[in-house]
C-alpha cells in the first residue's frame, strides 16, 4: 500500500469507533444529496469511501429494493462501524481501495462520494477510475455535509487558491478525468457538486 493510502487508512481507522457520534446532525444533508443524485428505481450505485455508511440508507431509498447499493472503502475499522450501525442491511460493502475498483466498466448508474476528493492521492487518476465504471451519461455527486468555508473553519484553516473543491480548480479537474459538471453548490450547509460522465 502507498504512503498517501497507509495515511488515509490510519487517520480513519484512530477515528472510526466515534465518528458517527461527533457528526450527529449530518442526516438530513446525506438524504438530500442522495435525492440530488436523481436515481430511479432499479439503479445501481456506489458511495465510493462510504465510511460508516452514512449515505447508504438514503441511496437505498432512492433506487428502492430492486436496484444495487455498493459501499466501498479503504480502512476496515469504518466498514465494522458501518455494520455495527447497521447499515450493511442496506448495500454491499467492500474492502478496496476507489483507485482500483473491483468492478466491470460502465456497471453502474451514479457514484456518490462525501468528502472522498480531499483524500485522493492521484485525484485525476482516480477519478477517471470512478468514470470507469460509471455507465455513459452515469452521474457522480462529490459530497460534503457543510460547505467548504465552514468545514476550514472546523478546521482551523482558512480555504487556499489551491482548494481541489474550488469551482476554478474543480471543473477542469472533472473535465480531464471524463467528467462534465452540471450543478455547483458550496454554502455553509452543504457542498455538493454534479457531474454527468461523458459519453465517450
Amino acid at each position: 500500500m502507498s504512503d498517501d493510502r497507509t495515511h488515509v487508512q490510519e487517520f480513519f481507522t484512530a477515528r472510526a469507533a466515534d465518528w458517527d457520534r461527533r457528526f450527529p446532525d449530518d442526516g438530513p444533508a446525506y438524504a438530500a444529496a442522495a435525492v440530488a443524485l436523481n436515481l430511479r428505481e432499479g439503479d445501481r450505485v456506489l458511495d465510493a469511501g462510504c465510511g460508516t455508511g452514512r449515505a447508504l440508507a438514503p441511496l437505498r431509498a432512492t433506487v428502492g429494493p430492486s436496484g444495487l447499493v455498493l459501499g466501498a472503502d479503504l480502512t476496515p475499522a469504518m466498514l465494522a462501524a458501518a455494520v455495527r450501525a447497521g447499515r450493511n442491511r442496506d448495500a454491499c460493502l467492500l474492502l478496496t481501495d476507489v483507485a482500483a475498483l473491483p468492478l466491470r466498466s460502465g456497471s453502474l448508474d451514479a457514484v456518490f462520494a462525501a468528502g472522498l476528493i480531499a483524500h485522493l492521492p492521484n485525484p485525476a487518476e482516480n477519478l477517471r477510475e470512478l468514470r470507469r465504471v460509471v455507465r455513459p451519461g452515469g452521474r457522480l455527486a462529490l459530497f460534503h455535509p457543510i460547505g467548504r468555508a465552514a468545514l476550514a473553519a472546523r478546521q482551523g484553516r482558512r480555504i487556499t487558491p489551491d482548494d481541489l473543491r474550488a469551482e476554478p480548480n474543480l471543473r477542469p479537474l472533472l473535465a480531464s478525468s471524463g467528467w462534465r459538471l452540471t450543478s455547483y453548490v458550496d454554502e455553509d450547509a452543504r457542498f455538493l457538486a454534479l457531474a454527468e460522465r461523458d459519453g465517450g
